[in-house]
This record gives structure tokens, sequence and C-alpha cells, in this order.
């Protein structure tokens, strides 16, 4: 049987079963996973060069966030129950018995990413958010980690009921399954061209789907006149930490860094040996665009870096405000690597407006501001930062983002196909369900979440009769 075949036999099942028995899947595979580590993280090593110790850290991050969706699942309040009870007297006229709740969309196909063979491949958050959902998973595998691809879905099988995770391979066989009129929904993390020709063949079905992807990100951050005197060097450092690791290659990196005029900004890569990018592919994505930014009029460069055999090490150009609007079709594109932007820009002079005007969307935003800081200017460029992004952050680096739930992994496009979700944090888990009402039904017939008895035992909210009258109330 197919890995699609698989799925679709199994989306009823997984569909019919409580919340609590999808949260006991979850918490098996993440035990499972961990049990394994010992096994998947030398592979991971192998296939993709980054180290042991990043490595070890993301599949503990991994299972932390299989045991998040656990708890979502098992709370139940994700499948958002609403029941209103029939209402003769409703101002409107009657009102019939009316009971909402989200059902899985079925099986969901997830493009799995190269830059975490943990956390957002076979294992990763799109797959443990669509488990939670009650929806089989068929993960497209990268190519850059296809051998831990296949080892990962068999630890994970061993904790998951038949046909609930499959893998694919290549690239016709991910176009194929994303055409096929069984799978509901998909998941990507990519680059902006990949994302685009996907996303493009998800809405061109007969019967589109909705396609939830991650494409690019340039991630600003602006440091302002007080922060800057306050405490320049640990700002630098920190810096250097967020664009170096794991050789710039994460979504999260900061790609452009604005800094006021005046002294040299104290660039401080120099203890940064190089690091091993994931594949050809990205070497040779990353040694084109670093060549077209070393090659901008205007740009000066504060640390050279290089692409070598044994890898790429870090690459630092300054600019100012000017130069960067003059030459925004080279500049301002993410360079997936180890390469950042300082650019320079007068303080007081409207820069919020100028970066919601010229940066496209990004998954995130930064300020560093000093203790205290408060002014008209600053909150024009907070707001204006939140205008693009769907994280901003204060005083830190985007690099590192917190499995919790309340974070938000998304943002205008190009961060994200639809910026009214994300990938990372428990909303994930809407992306894979839709909303059904059952209106006037006998009570053997509902299904068990919208039954009075709830034997489930999940939240309901309910709108009893005679409401209505009292509506706008609280508006006084």
């Amino acid at each position: 049987m197919s890995a699609l075949d698989a799925a679709a036999a199994a989306a009823p099942v997984l569909a019919a079963q409580p919340p609590r028995e999808r949260a006991s899947w979850l918490v098996a595979a993440a035990g499972a996973l961990l049990v394994a580590a010992d096994d998947l993280v030398p592979l991971a090593v192998e296939e993709t060069g980054l180290t042991e110790p990043r490595l070890r850290g993301e599949i503990k991050r991994t299972a932390v966030q299989l045991k998040l969706f656990a708890e979502v699942a098992a709370a139940g309040e994700f499948l958002d129950v609403r029941l209103d009870a029939a209402d003769p007297d409703f101002v409107l006229g009657p009102r019939p018995d009316l009971r909402r709740y989200l059902v899985p969309l079925g099986p969901v196909l997830n493009f799995a990413a190269s830059n975490f063979p943990f956390a957002f491949s076979v294992a990763g958050g799109d797959t443990a958010s669509a488990l939670a959902a009650g929806c089989p998973v068929v993960v497209k595998a990268h190519p850059g980690h296809p051998r831990l691809s296949d080892r990962t879905a068999e630890v994970l099988n061993t904790a998951l009921p038949a046909g609930a995770l499959g893998v694919i391979h290549g690239q016709d066989e991910g176009v194929a399954a994303l055409q096929d009129e069984r799978i509901t929904a998909a998941a990507f993390t990519g680059s902006l061209a990949g994302g685009q020709a996907l996303a493009a063949i998800a809405a061109a079905r007969p019967r589109p789907i909705p396609f939830y992807g991650e494409l690019g990100s340039l991630n600003p951050v602006v440091v302002t006149p007080e922060a800057l005197t306050e405490r320049a060097a640990a700002i630098a450092s920190g810096f250097a930490a967020s664009v170096s690791g794991s050789a710039g290659q994460l979504c999260t990196k900061p790609g452009l860094l604005f800094v006021p005029s005046g002294p040299a900004f104290p660039a401080s890569f120099d203890a940064v040996g190089p690091h091993k990018l994931l594949h050809p592919g990205i070497v040779d994505g990353y040694t084109r665009r670093r060549s077209e930014v070393l090659g901008t009029p205007g740009v000066t460069v504060l640390v050279e870096g290089a692409v070598t055999d044994d890898g790429a090490t870090p690459t630092l150009v300054e600019t100012d405000l000017a130069t960067l609007l003059e030459h925004r079709d080279t500049l301002l594109q993410e360079a997936f690597g180890p390469l950042s932007i300082v650019v320079r820009y007068t303080p007081g002079e409207p820069l919020g407006a100028v970066l919601a005007e010229v940066v496209e969307g990004s998954l995130t935003a930064g300020v560093h501001v000093a203790a205290g800081e408060d002014s008209p200017w600053l909150h024009s460029l907070v707001t204006s930062l939140q205008t693009l992004a769907g994280r901003v952050l204060f005083n830190g680096w985007p690099t590192g983002v917190a499995v919790t739930p309340a974070m938000q992994h998304g943002g205008p496009f190009p961060a994200a196909t639809n910026p009214t979700t994300t990938s990372v944090g428990t909303a994930a888990i809407t992306r894979f369900l839709r909303p059904v009402v059952y209106q006037d039904a006998p009570a053997a017939l509902l299904p068990e979440p919208l039954r009075d008895d709830n034997p489930w035992h999940v939240p309901q909210h309910r709108s009893p009769a005679g409401e209505s009258p009292s509506w706008g109330s609280l508006a006084g």
C-alpha cells in the first residue's frame, strides 16, 4: 500500500479517535524519538553537516513539540465547540438548535525543510499539529537527509496508528501527491521559488486546497542610538552569534541590522570558523547571493568571509539607507547563509515608514532599546515593525524559536503564504481543521463533542435561550 493509500484509509479512523487517544500517540512518539536519539543524531550529522550538539538540542525540541501538541489534543479546546440552544424568542425570529465544532481536514502533505532535519521534517511541528488535529500525514522528505527521514518515520511508526505517517521521496512524487485529490492541505518550509510553484499547483487543482508555506525572511533588526551607546559590544556579539549560528541557515537569521550613523560598528566575527552548508543547492544559492551583494555599488565590506570546501565563514557588509533603497532589488533579498547587511540610518528620520514600505514581510522584526527609552519615534517604529512581521522582539535576536503556546512563526508574504497562521505554537493546529455545524440534529446522530452528555469531556461553550435581548449591554 502506498503512503497516500494508507493515509486515505487511516483518515476516518484517526478522526474518530478521542482527543486523549490522539495525545497518547504523540507522547509515545516523543518517547520513541528520544530513545532512538543515539541512532538518529549520527545519521543527521552525516547527511546535513550540522553539529552533534545542535542536533541533540533539536531532537529534544522536536520531542517537546510532540508533547506540546499532546497537551493541545488532550485538552480538546482546539475543537472550538459552540452550542446554541434552540430559542423560540430569539430577537430575529426563532433560532434553531445549532452545534458547531472543528473536524480534521484529512490527509496532509508536509514538505520537509533542509535546515531542521528533526524540528521541521518528518517528526516536526507540521506533523505534530496535523496528528493532533486527527489528520494522517504524508511527508515529502527533503533530499538533503533522505536516510534520516526514512529512519525517523520508522521510529515514529512504532508509536502511531497504521497509516498515520508515511514518507515519499523525489520532486515528481511530491508534485503528484500535491495534485492527488486525497490530500486536503499542504505545509511547506523552503525557498521562495519552490514555495510559490507548489502554492500555484495547490491553487490550480480542480478542488483547491490550503497551502501553508514558509518561504523567506529578512528579519530586520533596528538598534536605537541610545541602545548602541549603552551596550554596543553586547549588541555586536549577540548579532554575530545570531548570524553565524548553523552557518546562517536559519529562517530567522537577522539579514538586516539598522544602526545609527556614527562610529564604526564593532563587528565581532573573528572567532567564527567555517561551517558546512547543508547541500550543494544551498552552496550555489548562497555563493550567488553573496557575489551579488559584494558587487553592489555603495556596499563596504566589514568582514569578507568565504565559501570553501570546508564550509562558509560569515560575510558582513555595510551600506547606508539611500543605497539600500537605490539597490533594493539586489540588497532586499534573503541570503540563506552567514551573510548580513548593516544599514546606517540618520537618527530621527522616519525609519519605520521606510521599512514598512520597502522591506517585505518577515517572520520577525526586532528593536534594541536603552533602559527606560521611550519616544514618539520609537512608538512609530514599533508600529511599523508590527505591520511587516509576525513576531516583534525587543533587546534580543530572532534565532531560537521557543516551542510554546503563544509563539507565532509566520507573517506577511513572503514570510508565509497565509499571514493568519503559524507553524510553531499551539495555534498551528487550526491549519488542519474546518468547521461543521449540526442544525436541529437528533441526539442519537450527534458526534461526541456536540452531545449534551459530552463523552469526550471537551470544553463546550454554550449560548442558552433568552440571551439575545441583552446583547450589547456590555458595551455600556
